[in-house]
């Protein structure tokens, strides 16, 4: 069902277990014991899961069971034959990577792109989901930003890199050469931009609405909802989180100041903070 993704001695922390379901392998995290949560990663450039969680994930698995996957089309998980990259393949990779794990039913947290499949997720399997925290997300309709734009736009270069890096955070001096070339290197391994430049290519209005529900999917939704939004995003405005709650029937909206689109990130204790207590983790 799962094994260990084998490289060598030196594989990368961002390589876990892998199992194949269909034409996908995906490439996994799963760590920890007890309550069984989910999370759905972002999707910028070079992204993997444990790249947008490693400051989550350690801390997590003495409290619950984190299962993080690469998503199709980011990091190290595979695709045979032409696929393309669309809601319903996600959705599958989802429902095959639970039904190899043998979980009827997982909390969920999904960052960004991830918020959005997390939604998805919920609307098409409701008896699947337990709690859902949204951190950044899409879900609904709202206008293309500058910073969203140029993150699906992005093409290869470390001042490319820099200059996307200060979009996603709002404390600057984050953006250090270290994790600009750490981020650069991983945006260019091996076919990894061929296969990004694919997933949102211009316009890209038409993704946001491919991954967004309408009010009334939205107001079906009777799942308890955290929603996680930086006050200063520049990815995702902060107004698509206050519309998504407003149409969820048990919302709670937490809005982090002095944060940009990478609250796990930049506020990793807040993020934590929050998570454990909506979770009722001990």
């Amino acid at each position: 069902m799962s094994e260990k993704f084998v490289t060598g001695a030196e594989a990368s922390p961002e390589i876990g277990l892998t199992m194949r379901t269909g034409f996908i392998n995906t490439n996994y995290h799963d760590v920890g014991s007890g309550t069984p949560i989910l999370f759905i990663h972002g999707s910028g450039p070079g992204v993997s899961a444990w790249a947008n969680w490693r400051l989550v994930l350690p801390e997590l698995k003495h409290k619950a069971r984190a299962i993080a996957p690469d998503m199709a089309g980011f990091g190290y998980s595979e695709i045979d034959g032409e696929l393309s990259f669309n809601l319903d393949m996600w959705l599958n990779q989802l429902t095959g990577l639970l039904d190899g794990l043998d979980l009827d039913r997982v909390s969920i947290v999904g960052n960004s792109f991830g918020g959005g499949i997390a939604l998805h997720f919920a609307s098409r399997y409701p008896d699947r989901v337990d709690k859902i925290v949204l951190m950044g997300s899409v879900g609904i309709s709202f206008p293309l930003t500058p910073g969203l734009d140029r993150v699906w736009g992005y093409t290869p270069s470390l001042e490319e890199m820099r200059e996307l890096i200060s979009v996603f955070a709002y404390d600057k001096k984050i953006v250090t050469d270290d994790l600009i070339e750490l981020r650069y290197k991983a945006s260019v391994r091996g076919d990894v931009q061929e296969r990004f430049s694919a997933l949102f290519p211009a316009p890209r209005q038409r993704w946001i609405e491919a991954l967004a529900l309408d009010e009334a999917a939205l107001k079906q939704l009777q799942h308890k909802v955290l929603l996680i939004h930086g006050k200063d995003d520049e990815v995702i405005p902060l107004e698509a989180s206050k519309n998504i709650a407003s149409l969820l029937p048990a919302s709670r909206l937490v809005i982090i100041d002095q944060c940009g689109h990478w609250v796990q990130i930049e506020q990793t204790k807040k993020f934590m903070d929050e998570l454990i207590a909506f979770f009722g983790l001990t």
